[in-house]
């Protein structure tokens, strides 16, 4: 795919400080490989059951995350991959892209590579693994999760954003700190880094969406389970543990995903507020 695109992206703190280590971040992308979205969803759910295909504003939550998806100008094909034949008719009625995948993955991460090798993806083209249960997506998230692969020498990519010490210290949003270039240090329910001089801030959030080029994701797959991510219950850390670096992509958009039932209406009042500003 050929293209030009300058995407400049400045942080700065509450006093107007520019934030050192995340100053600009500055793309030049000309030339990208061929690049697949891909949805894994799955009904089961200990927190809310049938998720997927929850109404959102009279649309089935994956409708919402397929249509805000192909919105991304970079992508090829997306596509939904379940293991669900609720979420399979439901997907072919409203003529969405959809694979049936094997029923025995322990993770997102693994049907994702199943339906890339369905839909033979070549060794350097690039997959993005789009959360099944963000409805709000912006689709300029997924144009920045793709700009640093116009650089052959990156193999995985994800995004963060600012937060505040009272979101940090929450267990359930991941944190992530960077090195000069980018590329992540640790990722933690923690909050990191530690003020051990009682300077608070600034503190990244991680935002869950990945893009892997297909022969790393073919090898992520097939690697061990490290210590760390035993520990954290954070898959992305089985990556670092195996030396296999992963850019980070600062962003001002922010998510919201469905964990919950009563998120359905957080998520509508966001959509309303974003259609009536289009």
């Amino acid at each position: 795919m050929q293209f030009q695109v300058a995407l400049e992206i400045v942080f700065y703190t509450t006093s107007g400080s520019l934030l050192t280590f995340l100053a600009k971040t500055r793309y030049l992308m000309t030339t990208l490989p061929k690049c697949y979205g891909i949805i894994p969803t799955r009904y089961a759910s200990s927190r809310f059951e049938g998720k997927p295909l929850a109404l959102i504003l009279g649309k089935p939550m994956i409708w919402h995350v397929y249509t805000r998806a192909r919105q991304c100008p970079e992508l090829e094909q997306v596509v939904l991959a379940t293991d669900d034949d609720r979420i399979f008719n439901t997907a072919r009625q409203l003529e969405i892209p959809v694979l049936m995948t094997s029923p025995d993955h322990s993770c997102g991460t693994e049907r994702v590579l199943e339906a890339a090798q369905i839909l033979k993806v070549p060794a350097d083209g690039v997959i993005l693994n789009i959360q099944g249960d963000e409805p709000s997506l912006a689709p300029e998230m997924l144009s920045e999760l793709l700009g640093p692969f116009s650089d052959s020498a990156v193999q995985v990519t994800t995004l963060a954003h600012e937060i505040t010490l009272e979101q940090a210290k929450n267990p359930d949003l991941v944190k992530v700190v960077l090195a000069h270039d980018h590329k992540a240090l640790y990722f933690s329910r923690s909050p990191i880094p530690y003020p051990r001089d009682h300077k608070d801030g600034p503190y990244l959030g991680h935002i869950g969406l990945y893009g892997f080029r297909m022969k790393t994701l073919e090898k992520f797959v097939g690697l061990k389970k490290g210590a760390l991510e035993q520990r954290e219950k954070l898959e992305q850390l089985r990556l670092l543990e195996h030396g296999i670096s992963i850019q980070v992509v600062p962003t001002s958009y922010q998510g919201y995903g469905v964990d919950r039932p009563e998120d359905i209406a957080v998520v509508e009042e966001i959509l309303k507020k974003s259609a009536s500003a289009a």
